[in-house]
């Protein structure tokens, strides 16, 4: 068999060079609804021609009617990842299951806006069928600032993976702006529109009767609304009494309750002059006598909502519940796992984060390096007119966009310069501080000023499970100066219900090879160079410095798949793979957030700032895949063997530098 041949590819000339090494060991060079101005209802997917859309009251398709079908956060190798959400409702309506969704609000600043993308992704985990985001006149809205509504939604939908409805209003707005508003959220894939206002179960405050507010919620229905999501209320006669009231008139189509748990005094009081709601007198004179326990207030709040909705759910009036979160997470969260009805599902619908944009609902393969980036990939490809799906294929993939700001919203570390100074140090003095800073972050265990490292530039998030797998050894060697980004163990048939390695539907089998990506010096990598020769065939490996200078075995750049399912009825799934082409756009993020966001905490010039600058300049980029998965993973005995190397005393007569 022809051992495939080693390239390296050019880059300007510096220093000892990769090409040294290569050749040293014998390698070669080389449409607006017809009404949406009194009353609060849902429009499904918005349409140019300006024609309402299908009624919800039509027949649903597809064999499996349950929570795990339609839940808004796993569309991957869903069939019904491309059914509306109207679908969605029907099909978990038609086999009784209960489900929830949450609303939130833009915020205020930059920085609020980041922990609210990171509330979504912690209540997204629990399973809501949508989210949805409120619109604020006051706030500019439609626009591209960070903040505005558009912008969030927009986010929650492509980077977080959520179903979303965004609100719109007519208030004070032309035909024209209005159509404007809801081309371009039908360009940035938000499909689901909530169109303001009105659904009060009381009638609306400006409403001139009861019954003439019940005539125009009935008139945006006939237009086309899927389902109508009333105002909060606090009893749950309230509710019962409007319901009844819709179906007197002929409004048939689903209708959620607005729940909102009480969480403050000081919030109570604001939300109930906003919405000119009366709040029951024996709700108040709970309320009155500890308005200054938070903590007290909040657990009645918790209290009241678990029994208003345990009424409203065993009535058989109510498919689902809406919550109103303000923003926060703990009691909404508490009150649905009382219910029961918070169900993080283990299960990954492919083994990467999915976006929930329409233009994505093909995609199913993506290159490794930015699985713990995914927002950072959806950036950068957003412009692709198509996505790799099925095989991989030829490595000429489009070009990946420029991603120049590191500090988008949606990409920015939730935590303050303050805490990752904390966590990454207020001083380096060494690089083997740096070492000791990944360390902490795989261990768990605090640093020694006693602060937990939880996140690093390149993964905000904590451990993935699989990482649990393979800790003792990534320990070892990040202590050693093998700084590990992204890595996976090797797994042979493993059932797609595994709790740590599990992903796609039921019944199926999948498979990994182990895959290790790290930085490490340019010592270290010459010793690895060496030891590479002794694992060709079952090594795959790409080396490469912040210049572009790279080094691979890779046969004729074709992609490496690292990871596949095997499921009934299905072709067999690549969903992960190491790419070449790619790996040089992400060779060039992965060395900027050296200096992005670790850098750039320390002043110019400072001891702190020229280590971090020396890794960055200095250090290489590797990537291994061990392609001998049914045997134990050799990876470990590679970086063992480098070390056992760089240890061995030069011969006598070989100069220090390689």
């Amino acid at each position: 068999m022809d051992h495939p041949t080693p390239k390296v590819l050019p880059a300007r000339p510096r220093g000892p060079s990769l090409g040294m090494w290569a050749l040293e060991a014998g390698r070669v060079r080389f449409s607006v609804p017809p009404s949406i101005s009194r009353n609060r209802a849902m429009v499904n997917e918005p349409r140019g021609d300006g024609g309402p859309p299908p009624r919800s009251e039509g027949s649903s398709s597809g064999s499996e009617s349950s929570k795990e079908s339609s839940r808004c956060s796993t569309p991957g190798l869903d069939p019904e990842r491309h059914d509306r959400l109207r679908e969605k409702m029907r099909r978990r309506m038609d086999s009784g299951d209960k489900w929830f969704s949450l609303e939130f609000f833009p915020p205020r600043t930059a920085e609020g806006a980041v922990n609210l993308i990171s509330r979504f992704d912690r209540m997204g985990a629990g399973g809501p069928l949508f989210i949805d985001v409120t619109w604020h006149p006051a706030g500019d809205p439609g626009s591209d600032k960070e903040t505005s509504s558009m912008m969030i939604a927009s986010t929650a939908v492509n980077y977080c993976g959520l179903e979303t409805i965004l609100h719109m209003t007519c208030c004070c707005q032309s035909r024209e702006q209005i159509t404007g508003y809801l081309q371009k959220a039908r360009r940035l894939g938000l499909k689901n529109i909530l169109a303001l206002r009105g659904g009060y179960p009381k009638g609306h405050p400006d409403a001139g009767s009861f019954e003439a507010d019940l005539k125009y919620l009935k008139e945006k229905v006939s237009a086309g609304a899927d389902f109508i999501i009333t105002q909060l209320f606090f009893e749950a006669d309230t509710f019962f009494q409007f319901v009844k009231a819709c179906s007197e008139i002929g409004i048939t189509c689903p209708i959620l309750p607005g729940i909102f748990p009480i969480q403050g005094y000081h919030s109570l009081r604001q939300l109930v002059k906003l919405s000119k709601l009366e709040v029951p007198q024996q709700i108040k004179d709970v309320i009155e006598p500890i308005k200054d326990n938070d903590a007290a207030i909040r657990n009645y709040g918790i209290e009241q909502a678990v029994s208003l909705c345990q009424q409203l759910l065993t009535s058989g009036l109510v498919p689902g519940l809406h919550f109103y979160t303000l923003n926060r997470e703990m009691a909404t969260t508490e009150v649905l796992k009382r219910l029961g009805m918070w169900i993080e599902d283990p299960r990954r619908p492919l083994p990467w984060a999915v976006s929930a944009h329409p233009k994505r609902r093909e995609e199913d393969v993506r290159p490794i390096f930015w699985a713990s980036r995914p927002k950072s990939y959806i950036y950068r490809t957003q412009e692709w007119d198509e996505f790799p799906n099925g095989r991989w294929g030829n490595s000429s993939s489009p070009a990946f966009g420029e991603l120049k700001d590191y500090y988008l919203f949606y990409l920015k570390s939730k935590s303050p310069r303050e805490e990752l100074l904390k966590m990454w140090g207020e001083e380096l003095t060494s690089e083997e501080s740096v070492f000791e800073v990944f360390a902490h972050y795989l261990s768990g265990e605090p640093n020694q000023q006693g602060y937990k490292v939880t996140c690093l530039p390149w993964n905000d998030e904590p451990l993935a499970a699989e990482t649990s797998l393979m800790k003792e050894e990534l320990l070892r060697v990040n202590r050693q100066g093998i700084l590990t980004i992204n890595s996976q163990p090797n797994i042979n048939g493993k059932p797609s219900s595994d709790p740590i390695v599990g992903w796609g539907p039921s019944g199926g089998y999948v498979f990994q090879k182990a895959y290790l990506e790290f930085f490490t010096s340019r010592e270290t990598v010459g010793a690895l160079l060496q030891v590479l020769k002794k694992y060709e065939l079952r090594v795959n490996y790409h080396i490469v410095d912040v210049k572009g200078e790279n080094i691979t075995n890779a046969p004729e750049l074709q992609p490496n798949a690292v990871t596949w399912g095997i499921f009934p009825g299905r072709e067999i799934v690549q969903p992960t793979v190491v790419d070449p082409v790619s790996f040089m756009f992400w060779k060039d993020e992965a060395f900027a957030l050296w200096i992005e966001q670790w850098g750039k905490l320390y002043e110019e010039e400072s001891p702190s700032r020229m280590i971090i600058q020396y890794i960055h300049d200095n250090y290489f980029l590797v990537n291994l895949v061990d392609n001998e998965f049914p045997l134990e993973n050799c990876l470990w005995q590679v970086v063992e063997d480098t070390f056992e190397l760089l240890n061995q005393p030069a011969p006598e007569g070989e100069t220090e530098a390689l």
